[in-house]
């Protein structure tokens, strides 16, 4: 645990990760924004449910909306998480490599919500 080798390759991916969950919030952010300014031309056109929600996306479907927020949600909670990874990789103690594994799988969690990846249980159909 406390060879400089390991310790190298984690700021590396820590700083890659980082990169990655940055171009996820300009990606998200941008979509927003689309569907922000896009929504009142082409909301109008819709029936009442889908004209509740106030961000109409014009790509994909109806349930894009929520896939764009969660993903700005990961992808925030994912950039801090590897800003306080980068903390605890310079100290690298036992409670500081802890605590960047909890806030890590808490972003991992969001990540693989945000995909559409959320674990349900199967529910089999008996004829």
């Amino acid at each position: 645990m406390a060879s400089g080798a390991s310790k190298s390759a984690a700021f590396m991916l820590l700083i890659l990760n980082m990169g990655l969950y940055f171009l996820m919030i300009v990606i998200g952010s941008w979509a927003i924004n689309h569907g922000i300014v896009r929504s009142r031309e082409t909301a109008a056109i819709l029936t009442i449910p889908a004209r509740i929600f106030p961000i109409y996306f014009p790509m994909g479907n109806l349930a894009t909306g929520f896939f764009i927020i969660l993903s700005l949600l990961a992808g925030v909670v994912g950039f801090t998480s590897s800003i306080t990874g980068l903390h605890n990789v310079f100290l690298w103690n036992a409670p500081n490599l802890h605590a960047a594994y909890a806030s890590s799988l808490a972003s991992l969690s969001l990540t693989l919500l945000s995909m559409g990846l959320m674990l349900m249980p199967s529910h089999s159909v008996s004829t």
